[in-house]
């Protein structure tokens, strides 16, 4: 699909770092992503603001493991 090789074709340290920034950022007291997850789990995430601070948080970490799985399983970009 075009969409999965346009994925393949972000760079991967780029990709490396906003995962690590957005998916850390705060990074004290707890990140923001894991606090969400954290309320995921436990059912606490009722809010609209707590779902949009875990996509948006969440993004960049799940397109790296998209980009990092499609790797794994031999896929190259054009």
């Amino acid at each position: 699909p075009p969409m999965l090789r346009v994925i393949d074709r972000i760079p991967l340290p780029a990709l490396a770092i906003g995962a690590l920034c957005l998916g850390g950022a705060p990074f004290s007291p707890k990140p923001h992503l894991v606090e969400k997850l954290h309320m995921l789990i436990t059912g606490g995430l009722t809010a609209p603001t707590d779902w949009f601070d875990l996509l948006m948080h969440g993004f960049l970490p799940a397109l790296l493991a998209l980009r990092l799985g499609r790797m794994a399983m031999g896929s190259k970009p054009d």
